[in-house]
């Protein structure tokens, strides 16, 4: 560990509280390249052609799947880039209904546009809007309105920062909380967005417990809410349970890290 105690102390001692005995574990897993699936693609051009498979982290797979997007849903994916959740939202509409995905950012934005054009069949996309919003807006100007919301949200994303030495020694514990009001901003924009009785899903790639459950727990605190846990055999010890959602580490199962909560809006 003495890489990291090196570069950042901070980081480490911080996670090392957190995770105590587990951390040198979680550290090295975090700093090798995580495993990958290539989902088959659920959409066909109409000659009957195979389009690409798409090549994603599993944990994105689960936190999509956990939106459960059903037929004629209106679905909002809040920070879609780079696409892969969006795709598979599009797939469980089969062509109904709505899904918007939105990415603020204008570079992602548009990768997110070469996303669909690259997987989904022009004729089959008629119901996917792509929007550069920023989140918080969609509260403001369309509430009570989307079945289904996916905030992935802009997070640390530990794995990314240590492939980044220089950014990675600017790390400290103020930017996990100032990244921790900004998503409580979006998870709240999302859902005044959500009717009543919608299911929202919150996550991000982050391991900071500040930015996970405990963004969670402010909406508890202020917003009515039922938390749900479908999941009760955990996908075979893939998912771990937290006190508000679920967290996929990966010195257990080889990809992620994920955490996400499944939360249903109530007025």
């Amino acid at each position: 560990m003495s890489l990291i105690e090196n570069l950042n102390p901070a980081f480490n001692d911080y996670f090392q509280s957190i995770y105590q005995d587990r951390w040198p574990q979680i550290f090295q897993a975090l700093s090798q390249e995580p495993q990958h699936i290539h989902r088959p693609n659920q959409f066909f051009t109409s000659s009957g052609s195979v389009l690409p498979t798409y090549k994603m982290d599993p944990a994105s797979q689960i936190v999509a799947e956990a939106v459960d997007v059903q037929p004629e849903d209106r679905v909002l994916d809040m920070c879609a880039a780079p696409g892969g959740k969006s795709l598979i939202l599009a797939e469980k509409l089969n062509s109904t209904g709505e899904l918007i995905s939105n990415e603020f950012s204008a570079s992602r934005r548009e990768r997110l546009m070469r996303v669909f054009r690259e997987y989904i069949p022009q004729e089959q996309r008629q119901n996917v809007f792509v929007q550069g919003k920023d989140g918080q807006m969609f509260g403001i100007r369309t509430p009570d309105y989307f079945d289904r919301v996916l905030a992935d949200v802009p997070c640390s994303g530990e794995r990314h920062l240590l492939e980044n030495k220089s950014e990675f020694k600017k790390w400290t514990l103020k930017r996990t909380r100032n990244l921790a009001v900004r998503q409580f901003s979006l998870l709240s924009s999302a859902w005044l967005a959500c009717k009543n009785g919608g299911r929202i899903v919150y996550s991000t790639c982050s391991i900071s417990p500040l930015e996970n459950d405990e963004v969670i727990r402010k909406l508890v605190d202020r917003r009515a809410v039922d938390i749900l846990f479908p999941y009760a055999d955990l996908l075979q010890g893939v998912l771990e349970k937290t006190e508000f959602g679920y967290q996929i580490l990966p010195d257990r199962t080889g990809f992620g890290p994920m955490y996400f909560s499944i939360i249903v809006k109530k007025n």
